[in-house]
């Protein structure tokens, strides 16, 4: 199953994440199959949260399951998921 999901990057106490599409039974920080954006929890710059919403809704609609956080992140930049 393809799953859109968070790939945590940065550093200790400094986190950043991927938002990307992957397989399910990748590690958590493995390899992915397309970059869709990257989160920065933390909001330390404007652009805090970026996502290629085209390319989102183009995975979502080939059957991609986003997890309740991406989920979240990809509906407060409009895209829609089902």
């Amino acid at each position: 199953m393809v799953k859109i999901r968070l790939s945590r990057f940065g550093s200790t106490h400094n986190p950043h994440y991927r938002i990307v599409v992957t397989d399910a039974r990748r590690p958590r920080d493995g390899g992915y199959i397309e970059n869709l954006g990257h989160y920065d929890p933390r909001k330390t710059t404007e652009n805090y949260l970026k996502v290629d919403a085209e390319r989102a809704a183009y995975w979502i609609a080939q059957g991609a399951q986003p997890t309740n956080t991406a989920r979240r992140l990809l509906k407060s930049q409009g895209v829609k998921v089902a």
